[in-house]
């Protein structure tokens, strides 16, 4: 019973693992260089975990039930790595050599496939081996570099330190499997690493693909926004001229405007306070004095009007709308929603529409 339960589990993270990996080619959301290599080692690490545990050989699907394809997974997911932290190794020559274990393992089974000697049952043994050790290093090598990479996003850096994460336990699960084999003639081990990755499949779904796209998709809107000077506070700067308001109510403005502190979804009333060197007591008086609202109110229509200029302007079209929200400075999807309707009176994507419609 709990094989058979197990059995159905690994099947359907397996056609999780395969739709994922078709996706990150197929879709535009998720369509670039760094997810073709992502999708590839998908395919490959899917392809194994199923042909694997169910030890198919004699298919059609035979040939990925191979040791050989392990040496491409580390390869492709170090690219994968190297491209998401844009490391200047991706244009050394060198770099290439990185497939040559593959291409000398491709050609010592095309050698020893013809012959049933112990010769090629040792060669099997040393190249089966041998991929782990190949794989352990290139995981942990993109693990340091990760660590050290300095231009990209804490957010981002984040969730490819927990994607290597995962894979560095699958990897020690692997080795313990064959130690376990060796010595003890068991499998418990085996079947966990089998069940850790089923799992990566519905864990990579999330935290490694939609999140980390989000995340990719907020950075190239934000660079862009750098690059043109974006503004669009303007109805927040006319505030400040129609009305009669306090020095600590236009220091707050000026703040918003210049440093943008509204973009930081942490963004407190203790932050501005501290900013301002008052109370975060005297700080919502005044604001409330003066412009009849509380702090979080005045943040939000900050953030709205970025959200509204984003959601019109035909350039931002192919980003989500989750990533514009993030850009915004909101922190969750349902925070952006649920503010943007009580603003508008719409949500995000109607009013998206609405800007394409040739009659708007």
């Amino acid at each position: 019973m709990n094989n058979t339960i197990l059995d159905i589990a690994i099947i359907f993270s397996g056609i999780i693992g395969y739709f994922i990996s078709i996706s990150l080619v197929t879709i535009s959301f998720y369509k670039n260089r760094a997810n073709t290599y992502l999708s590839v080692s998908l395919f490959l690490i899917t392809s194994l975990t199923i042909l694997g545990w169910f030890d198919i050989e004699n298919t059609v699907l035979g040939f990925l039930n191979n040791p050989i394809l392990e040496y491409l997974f580390g390869v492709t997911l170090f690219t994968y790595f190297l491209i998401q932290i844009k490391h200047k190794y991706l244009k050394k020559t060198w770099y290439k050599w990185l497939y040559l274990p593959f291409v000398v393992v491709l050609i010592i089974e095309i050698v020893f496939s013809h012959y049933d000697t112990v010769y090629s049952d040792i060669a099997f043994d040393v190249t089966d081996n041998a991929s782990f050790l190949f794989n352990a290093f290139l995981i942990f090598w993109g693990r340091k570099l990760i660590k050290g990479a300095s231009p990209i996003s804490k957010d981002k850096k984040r969730w490819l330190l927990r994607l290597n994460l995962f894979i560095i336990i699958i990897i020690i699960i692997w080795l313990l499997s064959n130690i376990e084999i060796y010595i003890f003639d068991s499998e418990y081990a085996t079947g966990f690493m089998w069940i850790g990755l089923s799992f990566l499949s519905w864990w990579m779904l999330y935290y490694g693909v939609f999140k980390l796209q989000l995340i990719v998709q907020k950075e190239e809107i934000h660079a862009y926004l750098i690059s043109k000077k974006f503004n669009s506070n303007t109805q927040a700067k006319k505030k400040i001229d129609q009305h009669t308001v306090s020095k600590i109510t236009t220091q707050l403005y000026q703040l918003m405007d210049e440093h943008k502190l509204y973009k930081d979804p942490l963004l407190s009333r203790l932050d501005l306070a501290n900013r301002l060197e008052i109370s975060e007591g005297y700080l919502s008086k005044i604001i409330n004095q003066d412009l009849n609202k509380s702090i979080i109110q005045f943040i939000n229509e900050y953030r709205i009007e970025t959200a509204k200029y984003l959601l019109h302007d035909p350039v931002f079209n192919r980003y989500s709308i989750e990533a514009i929200g993030m850009e915004a400075g909101f922190k969750s999807k349902s925070a952006f929603y649920k503010t943007f309707n009580t603003s508008l009176g719409m949500s995000p994507g109607a009013y998206r529409k609405l800007q394409k419609s040739p009659d708007s």
